[in-house]
């Protein structure tokens, strides 16, 4: 059972393999681009569903540290190995209606990403309708929302993107929303593509229920980047410095330094959110330039997107 904090499935295979668990009903495939590394975890199956704690789906991660650079250049490769990823799963079918949904909260900054990229991103459904469209070579029809938090509506999030499916039908949901990862160097720094739903609240440890095809009714295209990491989880990254700066200068200790190295992470992590939470300090930590990295991550998320729906924006 996986109980590190994480919401990647990459990261979950790397539990289970340091758990010495069998991946059965998971297949991993790794490419290695010039600035980026591209993984998908397919899980094919309810065994992988189970060991994983995650739906039967497409995991798609793309990680670089391009999209940690506020520049044309980076972003415009980081946008592009996204694009290619996301014409993968949409295909090239132009008739298909897609519902974007920006989940979080747009007053909490780490959790304001799906809203800052819903506001950039380009819709079409009024135009569709204004001129009784149901096709176009260049652009696809669009709509796109940004629905809150339930302490901000009083209602749960779920409850209103199912009222707009049922009343506009499209033919997909894409949702994004802020994630937690289990590795601070991971964090704005990694997109997770998922055709297997997601559950609100993720990034900010308040999941509510799932937004998926079983209760939507449609296919649904989860797009999330770690902005967060609790505070056992960087704990553990500083930990492992420690110890490494440690081992170098004392020999005597090595012995005691190298047993605390060999520790699983899960072992590590456990004896450190042991230590925190009776006293509420498992914190939620976010690094300090995270206004301007929503921002740039909202910009490659939102024309990703754009890009992906529309072939007149390539």
């Amino acid at each position: 059972m996986i109980s590190i904090r994480t919401d990647l499935a990459l990261e979950a295979t790397e539990i289970c393999e340091e758990q010495s668990t069998a991946l059965d009903g998971v297949v991993v495939d790794t490419k290695e681009l010039e600035d980026c590394t591209i993984t998908t975890v397919e899980i094919i199956n309810e065994i992988g569903s189970k060991i994983m704690n995650k739906e039967i789906g497409k995991y798609i991660t793309l990680e670089s540290d391009l999209m940690k650079f506020d520049d044309d250049d980076s972003r415009e490769k980081v946008i592009n190995y996204l694009k290619d990823e996301l014409i993968e799963i949409f295909g090239t079918d132009q008739s298909k209606k897609t519902l974007i949904i920006g989940l979080g909260n747009w007053n909490i900054t780490s959790d304001a990403l799906g809203p800052r990229a819903v506001s950039k991103t380009l819709v079409t459904r009024h135009i569709f309708k204004n001129y009784n469209k149901d096709y176009d070579d260049d652009f696809s029809e669009v709509a796109a929302l940004s629905p809150g938090v339930m302490g901000i509506t009083g209602i749960e999030t779920v409850e209103i993107v199912k009222s707009i499916v049922d009343k506009i039908k499209p033919d997909r949901v894409v949702a994004i929303d802020a994630l937690a990862s289990r590795k601070m160097d991971r964090v704005n720094s990694t997109i997770q593509i998922s055709t297997g739903g997601i559950a609100p609240g993720g990034g900010v440890g308040n999941k509510r229920k799932a937004l998926d095809k079983s209760y939507l009714g449609v296919d649904v295209i989860a797009i999330g980047v770690p902005t967060v990491v609790d505070a056992a989880t960087l704990t553990i990254d500083v930990l492992d410095l420690a110890i490494d700066n440690l081992m170098e200068v004392s020999e005597e200790s090595s012995g005691f330094y190298t047993m605390l190295k060999k520790l699983k992470e899960e072992e590590k992590y456990q004896l450190i959110k042991d230590s925190l939470d009776p006293y509420d300090k498992n914190l939620i930590v976010t690094p300090k330039d995270i206004d301007e990295t929503i921002e740039n991550l909202a910009i490659i998320i939102s024309e990703g997107l754009n890009r992906s729906l529309h072939p007149g924006r390539i």
